[in-house]
């Protein structure tokens, strides 16, 4: 009974500090201000982190697609072979492999040049593995085929069904002399990945194609692409049966430094943005210490009634507690409505040569959604327990002699 009856004094205590005090309202503006920074800042927060991971998501879709999950490349002419790859499909028969030759050509089309990485590859396998080359191809019947990006396309003037010259860096004889070997193509397919910089500078042709320019030896490629789900995992089991010849990186290697500081960035940005919600902490502090000295004299009865240090020290706790978790809570949902405001509307556009995509990007993961709730609790519960201690410390002799 002294519990409950004790609870019942202390419920009815916050609920007259939470009213509005005519005699000192900035007390109560404080409060308000305090419960607005906090709910702006889980909001800017939510919307930071999920447009941060958005963006990484767009990148990786894009980049795994061009760069592919899992790559093998060969360090002998001999390295991958179609036994190999035959053996590595009755192993794995989840993943999916499309052998591939590679070589630097120069595109000249109506008198401009571009340099390209050329690949030669089957398109019926290479479009298992990349969607994007697998749009662009239109079935062709000429073994001389490329297919090209948007980027090189636009620069160039280049059209679906044009004839560009490629040279290559092998030499013909010629006379009596030698000159690079060059080879008219036909455009097949104009792929977009959305990133210029490979629209630009990456090109697919047939694998008979470079077979025959380049001589290379039948069921023998310079490496292999390969397509995994979770190619992090696959990546040291297929290492341990590749030959020593061979070695094998995934995207996330060959890109390390530009994801590693996307996610420098990311955390930067959560510890700054958190700033937000310490500068409205502050504001939970001084609205305590105010009520705390326009009451002295309540604090200082309450004590000689029979209220206990703990008792008081509760009620301020308590009263900060509630105006910062008020703040989190209509800060998450301001959150999760501007979260499906910019998935539903086009309300923002971005550069979609630089981020991928033209629509703006934004996923918050439950991870980074704990991350910044538990941030701001500690933050809200911490900020109340100065003015609570300072409260319940009150000497009520000093207080009422002084009054």
């Amino acid at each position: 009974m002294a519990m409950q009856s004790s609870s019942k004094f202390i419920s009815s205590i916050i609920r007259h500090y939470l009213k509005y005090d005519r005699d000192n309202p900035f007390i109560t503006v404080s409060a308000i201000l305090a419960f607005l920074g906090i709910a702006a800042g889980v909001m800017v927060l939510m919307l930071a982190m999920g447009i941060m991971n958005g963006t990484q998501k767009e990148f990786i879709k894009r980049l795994t697609s061009m760069n592919y999950p899992l790559t093998v490349e060969s360090i002998d002419p001999d390295g991958i072979s179609d036994d190999l790859i035959a053996s590595l499909e009755k192993q794995f028969p989840h993943l999916k492999f499309s052998p591939y030759y590679t070589t630097q050509v120069i595109t000249k089309f109506d008198g401009a040049v571009q340099g390209v990485m050329l690949y030669g590859v089957d398109f019926g396998r290479e479009k298992q593995l990349n969607p994007i080359v697998g749009k662009a191809i239109h079935e062709t019947q000429s073994q001389f085929k490329i297919i090209i990006g948007k980027t090189l396309s636009d620069d160039m003037g280049i059209h679906v069904g044009d004839k560009i010259i490629l040279y290559f860096s092998e030499q013909q004889a010629v006379g009596f002399g030698t000159m690079p070997l060059q080879k008219r193509f036909i455009v097949d397919g104009v792929f977009d990945s959305g990133l210029q910089s490979y629209d630009k500078a990456i090109a697919y042709t047939t694998l008979e194609a470079l077979q025959k320019l380049l001589k290379k030896d039948a069921g023998y490629y310079d490496g292999l692409h390969i397509h995994s789900d979770k190619p992090m995992d696959d990546i040291n089991k297929i290492a341990l049966v590749l030959p020593e010849n061979t070695n094998i990186q995934g995207w996330w290697q060959q890109n390390g430094n530009f994801f590693a500081a996307m996610e420098m960035e990311k955390k930067a940005l959560f510890l700054v943005l958190l700033l937000i919600i310490l500068v409205a902490s502050l504001n939970i502090i001084s609205s305590l210490l105010m009520i705390i000295m326009s009451r002295r004299s309540e604090i200082a009865l309450m004590r000689t009634l029979g209220a206990t240090q703990e008792e008081i020290k509760s009620i301020f706790f308590r009263l900060g507690s509630i105006i910062g978790v008020a703040g989190i809570v209509t800060g998450t949902l301001l959150g999760l409505v501007g979260i499906w405001l910019l998935k539903t509307f086009d309300i923002i556009s971005v550069p979609e040569d630089v981020y991928g995509t033209s629509r703006l990007p934004i996923e918050l993961l439950m991870s980074d959604f704990a991350m910044i709730i538990v941030g701001t609790v500690a933050i809200v519960l911490l900020s109340s327990i100065y003015p609570a201690r300072k409260a319940s410390k009150t000497d009520p002799l000093t207080v009422l002699r002084n009054e």
